[in-house]
């Protein structure tokens, strides 16, 4: 009964094509973002806020970026992490070499290095396609990884290779407790899923889209393949580099090349298949799932069990329910987490009327 857009009337183009066109939706994304900017600082604990929603902003945002290539421009890639790494590596090379850098330019010129790196990989998917690309992507993912252990210019010559970072100070005020970096992250995430959410909305996301359902067709209709596919690349890189960048200066404060390994680059990838391929909200239910399932495995299984279980035998059984979980997921709903919340939204809208 309250979800209904039933006397709602669009006088205008611009208010039909709002991002939430229906006031509910207005509404609720008003509040969500109340809760999570202002209850949630004031009531989480430093656990909550250091290991569990900062993670989960971060990952929500290389998610994001990885949708953009893969779930709208249709462009398969498996080296997330690796452009995640280059943005963390060039925010800290900014900062430390730069006298005076703003972290805030250092954040966004980190994004535009990995841009930069993405454009360049992306440059094979122009010939190649499917498996094919993703074997492409594997390279970068090796490629960059290996540079950044070869060459100790990028960890200052730090003999493990591990980066410490600078302190993040913005206008004077320094973001060091977990409430002022949680909200730092939160701003960050918020604004660029926002662009996001209106970029895959505007000619430049329908151009992705159309050469992801059919290049050919997309080329004949005047859309030019080139432009699309490196602007998928150089985007999604991006918003990975931004990730890597708070990844290391809001979550962790020390990273080495190895974090950003392949495991990191199939949990991106995990993410938003569980999340949903081609949805915006889809990168933020996927972190969360993926990020949040294993710490409640981590308390549940030992309370079911008690001390009959090893610890090793218990953390592998972690490994089995979590596998076991994500294929009886894709199994029950193949197109994710999103479309259960679109399907959701669509029998309120409808009850209590059959359908």
């Amino acid at each position: 009964m309250l979800y209904r857009e039933a006397g709602q009337f669009k006088a205008s183009y611009q208010a039909d094509q709002q991002i939430f066109p229906i006031r509910q939706d207005r509404v609720g994304f008003s509040l969500v973002l109340a809760f999570f900017f202002l209850l949630v600082p004031a009531v989480a604990n430093q656990y909550w806020l250091q290991a569990i929603l900062i993670p989960v902003l971060i990952f929500s945002l290389a998610a994001l970026g990885l949708n953009i290539l893969t779930g709208y421009a249709g462009q398969l890639s498996l080296g997330s992490a690796a452009f995640m790494a280059v943005g963390a590596f060039a925010a800290y090379n900014f900062m430390l070499r730069v006298p005076g850098m703003p972290f805030l330019l250092a954040l966004v010129l980190g994004g535009l290095c990995a841009a930069a790196v993405g454009v360049a990989f992306g440059l094979p998917s122009l010939r190649i396609k499917g498996f094919y690309l993703a074997v492409a992507t594997l390279a970068a993912q090796f490629f960059i990884i290996w540079a950044l252990t070869k060459f100790p210019w990028f960890s200052n010559h730090s003999a493990s290779g591990v980066i410490s970072t600078q302190a993040v100070v913005i206008l004077g005020y320094a973001f060091d407790t977990p409430a002022s970096k949680y909200l730092l992250t939160l701003s960050v995430v918020a604004l660029l899923a926002l662009l996001a959410k209106n970029m895959v909305r505007s000619s430049t996301g329908r151009a992705w889209m159309a050469v992801r359902d059919m290049d050919v067709a997309a080329e004949v209709i005047g859309i030019r393949p080139l432009h699309a596919k490196l602007s998928a690349f150089a985007v999604s890189s991006f918003y990975c580099g931004v990730a890597g960048a708070l990844y290391a200066y809001t979550y962790l404060g020390t990273v080495e090349p190895e974090g950003f390994n392949l495991d990191l680059s199939f949990k991106i990838l995990f993410m938003i298949i569980i999340g949903g391929v081609g949805s915006i909200l889809g990168a933020f239910l996927g972190a969360a799932f993926i990020v949040l399932l294993p710490i409640f495995l981590d308390n549940i299984i030992p309370q079911l069990f008690g001390g009959l279980l090893s610890s090793s035998f218990s953390s592998n059984l972690q490994l089995i329910v979590f596998g076991g979980l994500i294929i009886f997921f894709l199994i029950v709903e193949p197109h994710g987490l999103a479309r259960l919340w679109q399907i959701g939204k669509e029998k309120l809208r409808l009850w209590p009327f059959p359908h």
